[in-house]
Parts: structure tokens; sequence; C-alpha cells
């Protein structure tokens, strides 16, 4: 998957037996009762960069220019790699049989059964950017992105690093382990509520980017973003959230904070819904700075576990409000005329995006506001 393209949405859970049709998801009003109190932005526009809050997009997403390769702008390097699961400790695979689905739990819809699950190798590939002016030797802040490659990532960053709009960093993309949601590789990976994807990049894929690319990244978390789409923004956040100590800043188009973990975990029953439902409100205020967007016509997939935690713009809504509440530097962004991971709202998005989360790190080069936390 290559550009700005997310990868595709999770499919719906059919009954037993047979594959259900994909429901078309309804649109969303964003003044709806019970959703976030938003600024209605004028078409074609989008949020300041250095505003906290909830904003409306128009219905017309043109691609910011920083999408596109720039004449006179210095282009990174790029450098490939692929790492296979026989060498991992942490995720040796696993890979849910073609075909085949959970069921759900007669006594507790919002868990799901699966059984068709097992052991399975996988290959993932991993793009690193390093731009022009990084001068190797030198600590450097990063971004790490799930369901990579994205090379619209690195043109942006070519550009905004012209321009000393963000930083000199290095552009991290990783593949996931293929599959999706429950009992995938993917699924385990981005969906399970804990650390250890986290410490998968931590411990196994950062230490092959800085050897593979000749690079040295920062330890500094308020250096380090993450950043993905649908179950891949989740992971995004769920990286921060259980290591806030590694990253302090998060990125998300579409972010799957609904009950899609397996297996259950009876400490998070709900998933990553349990993020607006108990952890964001019952925690303490968390060192992060998060750039979130939903579109109106977002999943939303009523399927047949009946647990009324697989509406995506409801989650992302109470997203918004729980971080509100806490006091987060956030932004949301309610993209109306747009689906789940809209590649065309990314484009349209995305640098602004990137500077929203790098608020308050120091550019070289150009005069830089104090740290926010």
């Amino acid at each position: 998957m290559t550009g700005l393209q997310f990868a595709v949405a999770q499919a719906p859970v059919p009954p037993p037996g047979g594959r259900a049709a994909r429901p078309t998801p309804p649109t969303r009003d964003p003044h709806t009762p019970g959703y976030v109190k938003a600024t209605e932005l004028p078409d074609r526009t989008l949020p300041p960069i250095d505003k906290d809050g909830n904003f409306i997009l128009g219905p017309t997403h043109d691609p910011a220019p920083e999408t596109v390769v720039q004449p006179g702008v210095p282009q990174g390097e790029i450098f490939n790699f692929t790492m296979e699961s026989k060498d991992s400790k942490i995720y040796p695979g696993i890979a849910r049989e073609p075909g085949t689905f959970g069921t759900p739990d007669e006594k507790d819809p919002s868990k799901l059964i699966v059984t068709t699950s097992h052991p399975a190798p996988y290959t993932r590939r991993v793009s690193v950017y390093v731009p022009k002016q990084y001068v190797a030797g030198t600590e450097a802040p990063f971004i790490v992105g799930a369901d990579g490659p994205d090379r619209g990532l690195f043109t942006v960053l070519d550009n905004l690093i012209a321009q000393k709009k963000l930083p000199v960093m290095i552009g991290i993309s990783i593949s996931n382990g293929s599959g999706d949601a429950q009992g995938s590789q993917r699924g385990m990976e981005y969906d399970t509520m804990s650390g250890l994807y986290g410490e998968f990049v931590e411990k196994e894929v950062l230490p092959l980017v800085e050897k593979q690319a000749n690079v040295k990244l920062t330890k500094d978390p308020d250096g380090r973003a993450t950043m993905g789409g649908s179950s891949g923004g989740s992971a995004a956040m769920i990286m921060a959230w259980y290591h806030p100590d590694w990253y302090h800043r998060v990125l998300t188009y579409s972010g799957t904070y609904v009950n899609q973990q397996w297996p259950q975990d009876p400490k998070v029953p709900h998933g990553a819904w349990e993020f607006h439902e108990r952890l964001i409100p019952n925690s303490p205020k968390k060192p992060l700075r998060i750039w979130m967007e939903v579109g109106d016509r977002d999943n939303y997939n009523p399927n047949i576990m009946r647990d009324e935690m697989h509406d995506w713009v409801l989650a992302n809504e109470k997203m918004a409000a729980v971080l509100a509440k806490k006091g987060y530097h956030y932004q949301f962004v309610f993209a109306t005329n747009a689906g789940h991971t809209d590649r065309t709202v990314k484009a349209q998005t995305l640098p602004q995006a990137l500077q929203y989360v790098w608020q308050g790190y120091p550019i070289e080069g150009k005069n830089s506001k104090s740290k926010q936390k």
C-alpha cells in the first residue's frame, strides 16, 4: 500500500456459514446531540495549527501543495528492509483461516470467540525516510507510522522540513504482520490494549532502523511521534498511552477506538473503547499532544456482537469529549463528505496535522515557542 492510502477498514463479522455484506455507513451530522461542540470552518479551510479543540471541515478536500514533490526541494533518501516472523521474540506470527470468523459469546456480547486462528509466518516491510538535511551521527526526532510504507508522508516531510515548519526528522513506516481484525496478526498488533506493540517497535524495529539507515534516533519522548489510520490509529494512541516515556505526540485518522481487541483482556474488556469509557477519564493526564480525524461516513458496524461499541464516529466524538474534559492538547477534525481513512482528507490535512502535532518542538534556524505539555 503506497502513497496517501491507509489500510482498509475492519470487515464486519458475518453470521456463521457466510460473509455478510459490508453495511453502508450512514452519513452522520456533526451537530448530532451528544457530539462535541465544534467550530464549523468555511469550505476548503483548515484549523489553525496552534489551536486546540474541535473543528468541522467542509465537503471539498483539495490536496495540500506539500503532498506533491516540489521543484528545488531537497528530497530525502528512503531505505527499505524486511523483517521475518522467525526472528521476532515478541510476534512469532498468527493468522485466521481465510473465510472464517468469530462467534459472539452468548454470555457476553462484547466478547468474540475465535477458534480458527493459528501460528503462521509473516514478512514485514519497513521503510525509513532520512531527510537530506540530516547530519550523520546526530540524534534526530522521528515519527513512526502503521500500515506502511507511506510514501505520501515522506513527500510531506520533504516539503515541510525545507520550509522549516517541521524539525529535521526521520520517518519510519512499518507494515503490519498481515490479516485484519480479531484472530489476525494485524489485529493482535494494533488492537491489543497493552504496551506490547510499542515494545516490539522499540526493541526490534528501531535498532534495525538505526543500523539500516545509519541514523541515530532520539530517546526524548517529546521528539517522538506515532501515527496511523483505522486500527493503525488506535495502535498509535496505544503506543503513546502505555509508553508516554517513549512517545508524546499522536496523529490518527479514523481511529479504531472501538471494541476490536482479541483475545479479550478482563482488565480492559472493551478494547480501545476503554480509552473514552474509563482509561482517559480515570487516569492522571499524560503529557500527550493528539490530532484526530473522523469522517461523516466513517465505519458504523453494528455486527453480530451487538455490543453498541462499533461506531467509529461516536468513538472519536467520545475521545474528543474526554480529552477536552481532562485538559489535553488535542485537535479533533470532523470531515464532511468523507469515508473511513479517506485519502482525500488525508491529502488535504496531513501537513497541517503534522504541524499541530509538532507544536512546541524546536526547529533549527527558526524561533520556536516553549514546549507545551
